[in-house]
């Protein structure tokens, strides 16, 4: 009884697939709804979790344990002085704290220059957190941040403005007019230049890495409104967090809206559950092209069984059972679905691909997206060709005859 049932099953599918070869035009555009909605969801999908992929490496970068404030102020206090800041790195959960200004300035060298280089000041300590940053030469340390040292490093973009064809090494450059010397390179696989463009926005012809109390005096300011907390264990976060906010609010006088601190790893979780909701909100758009499609392959099949009514009348008057009808034309609309299905997942795969790698977004197969463009492309077969199909299972077969 089994094998019976097997072999009606198989012939059911042969005779679906001779039916969609025998017209591949109709096919193709039956299918073609299906394909789009199927690659959309893939190529959304796999494009949003890359991204979310790479600003979470960002975030990873900077480390767990690490906090970033970022001081709003008030009118009449902006940031935080070099004794402020000392208070913060006396707290009892902190291992180091690395100020950080940013700002887009001219630079010359020679007869090369450019208006819109961008400068990080930044402290001893974030070359120490950060040891692969540095590609050549030496890290910015203590004593450059005491001395306020007029020395630099810059990375490829910089280097190929300013210095295109040299060994940057012991050169100097100017900016703004200060003459700087390039102490070392970075190494920008390394740079958190993504991040970096999310905080402070625009693009530039390259990055120079200068102390932070140099960039003060280059940005003509005595105070800090960014820095980058270390902490001496990541699992005290919340006391750490309570115990700068304390300082800070007795710093501007309990004001609201002065500062806020950040914590990398709820960050992460924020942009997760933002990924989530986008992800939910691209596929349930997507999915309109696969109702449109399921729409398409209804329309397709009502049309085949009135080709077929005699075929169906044929079938019935040798016995064939309504449920055995009803099978093989809804094997014909799950099959229709299914191929759309498969190529829409190669579409979306490769779409997905060459977006990721022209705009740096790291790629990776997702599994889940696959499965869930495979499964709503079969669910949408079922969906639309049962009806069809319960259509060719009740037709009258002496109705059917009389086309004959």
């Amino acid at each position: 009884m089994i094998k019976q049932k097997w072999t009606m099953l198989l012939e059911n599918v042969s005779m679906s697939v001779a039916n969609i070869t025998s017209n591949k035009m109709r096919t193709f555009l039956t299918t073609l709804g299906i394909i789009i909605g199927v690659a959309a969801i893939i190529a959304l999908m796999t494009v949003v979790q890359g991204a979310t992929d790479t600003m979470n490496a960002q975030f990873d970068a900077m480390g767990l344990g690490t906090l970033r404030i970022q001081v709003n102020g008030t009118a009449l206090k902006r940031g935080l002085n070099d004794d402020e800041l000392q208070a913060l790195l006396d707290c009892e959960h902190v291992a180091g704290i690395s100020p950080s200004l940013n700002t887009t300035v001219s630079a010359k060298r020679g007869g090369a220059w450019s208006d819109s280089i961008s400068v990080n000041g930044n402290g001893a300590e974030y070359f120490r957190h950060n040891p692969d940053l540095l590609k050549l030469g030496r890290a910015i340390n203590v004593i450059d941040i005491e001395r306020r040292s007029q020395v630099c490093l810059i990375d490829g973009g910089t280097a190929k403005t300013l210095f295109f064809g040299e060994n940057p090494l012991g050169k100097t450059l100017y900016l703004n007019g200060r003459e700087y010397v390039v102490v070392g390179t970075i190494d920008e696989e390394e740079d958190a230049s993504l991040f970096a463009q999310i905080l402070f926005g625009g693009q530039s012809d390259g990055t120079v890495y200068v102390p932070y109390t140099s960039a003060m005096k280059l940005m003509g300011t005595s105070t800090v409104s960014t820095l980058e907390v270390y902490l001496t264990d990541p699992d005290e976060t919340d006391a750490a967090i309570e115990e700068m906010e304390i300082l800070l609010d007795g710093i501007f006088n309990y004001k609201d809206d002065t500062y806020t601190i950040i914590n990398m790893e709820s960050m992460t979780d924020a942009m997760n559950l933002m990924t989530s909701m986008m992800m939910s909100l691209l596929v349930g758009i997507a999915s309109i092209a696969l109702v449109v499609g399921g729409i398409g392959i209804m329309n397709m099949m009502l049309v085949t069984v009135t080709e077929r009514t005699t075929e169906i009348g044929l079938r019935k008057a040798l016995g064939a059972e309504p449920g055995q009808i009803q099978i093989q034309f809804l094997m014909e609309a799950i099959i229709l679905s299914l191929l759309g299905g498969v190529i829409g997942v190669f579409v979306g795969l490769t779409v997905s691909f060459l977006i990721c790698i022209n705009t740096d977004i790291m790629f990776s197969l997702n599994t889940f997206a696959i499965a869930l463009g495979v499964t709503f492309s079969a669910a949408v077969g079922i969906i639309f060709g049962w009806a069809p199909a319960r259509k060719a299972s009740n037709l009258n077969p002496i109705d059917a005859l009389r086309s004959v």
